[in-house]
């Protein structure tokens, strides 16, 4: 499957992106048999969180399958959850191509996609056909945001009309304003804009269950202010939400080594460059909320070790992206089986008993 990378580097980034999703679409059924192998499966990674039973904490972010057409094939890949979309509740093309860039250099990608995506109708009935066809055997989340049509003083009532048509479908909901690519959509991170989506939304959960809330979680930039990091982290506290994933990508370019034709292009940057500024935040969420949210670690995770830094400075669970196009499609297995190799390592009997461990006392 590595072979496959140099070929695939010979096309332009989002052609090589479409066709890894539609040959994982395409085989995933057939994947069932064949490839029981790439499941890391140990009761030392597995965790109980928000309800649901995650069997490995390595999911893959969203932004991979917006569409969410390959649902089945992530559990064959070894990933122990996934999350599609973004998904908006009116379908629309996104930005102009071309919108993703690789920089090898820095094991990066900048993307502005602008949340391309089938509209929230179309996907809740393909999510529908997968759960009903079964071998979907992993917690599925599902990624909502802001319609580019609808403007900042209508998000509220947009993400719910999302919300309605998604939640019979997902294990858990991410509420998504983070993204640079949709103007005017990290200004929804203020405490006020934000909360009046979260309430919109858990007014609509209500409606639809009231006995059986749904998991919710916002998504963070990792460019916001410490202020406003522990504004939000608060804000999900007083609301009651589930947790938090941290971080989405930046618009920060220092010391890139691409290029500056590649460097300089707009959008979101993700992969190794942010490692770092991403774990500082899951650290300082995870030290403001005290245990009672859970975190979803992204940004910068390449391997085990990553992993690893991300898990012990307070993430229950970590996401990739970027890493499948550098690492390839074998990338959850080894960073399961890597997290195993450190479990025993470290003497440490679950992944549960390391989460936070750097930063305690």
């Amino acid at each position: 499957m590595r072979l496959a990378r140099p070929l695939l580097f010979k096309l332009d980034p989002e052609r090589a992106h479409e066709l890894a999703l539609k040959s994982l679409s395409a085989t995933s059924a057939a994947l069932v048999p064949a490839a029981g192998w790439l499941k890391v499966r140990d009761v030392r990674l597995e965790q109980e969180l928000m309800g649901l039973r995650f069997p490995n904490p390595v999911g893959l972010g969203a932004g991979y399958d917006k569409y969410a057409v390959a649902v089945p094939g992530w559990a064959r890949l070894g990933f122990g959850f996934c999350e599609v979309g973004t998904v908006t509740a009116w379908p629309q093309d996104g930005n102009p191509k071309p919108r993703l860039f690789r920089l090898p250099e820095d094991e990066a990608l900048i993307n502005r996609m602008g949340f391309n995506n089938d509209g929230a109708q179309r996907t809740a009935a393909r999510l529908g056909r997968m759960r009903d066809g079964g071998g979907v055997d992993i917690p599925v989340g599902v990624n909502i945001g802001k319609s580019k049509v609808a403007d900042l003083e209508r998000a509220a009532s947009d993400y719910a009309e999302s919300f309605r048509l998604l939640r019979p479908h997902a294990d858990f909901v991410v509420v998504n304003v983070s993204s640079p690519n949709t103007p005017g959509l990290r200004r929804l991170q203020d405490r006020d804009r934000l909360a009046g989506i979260l309430k919109a939304l858990i007014d609509a959960d209500r409606a639809m269950a009231p006995e059986r809330p749904i998991p919710m979680l916002v998504k963070l930039a990792p460019d916001l202010g410490d202020d406003l990091v522990d504004d939000a982290v608060d804000l999900a506290l007083e609301l009651g939400l589930a947790g938090m994933v941290v971080a989405n990508t930046t618009t920060d370019r220092a010391g890139l080594r691409a290029p500056a034709e590649l460097a300089g292009q707009g959008g979101g940057l993700s992969g190794a460059p942010i490692r770092a500024r991403a774990t500082a935040l899951v650290r300082r969420v995870a030290k403001r909320a005290e245990g009672r949210l859970v975190i979803v670690g992204v940004g910068g995770i390449m391997d085990a070790d990553d992993a690893w830094e991300k898990i012990t400075a307070g993430a229950a669970l970590i996401e990739v992206w970027t890493a499948l196009v550098y690492r390839g499609p074998l990338v959850a297995h080894d960073i399961a089986a890597g997290l195993l190799d450190r479990l025993r390592a470290e003497g440490a009997r679950s992944i549960a008993e390391v989460v936070g461990s750097a930063t305690d006392g």
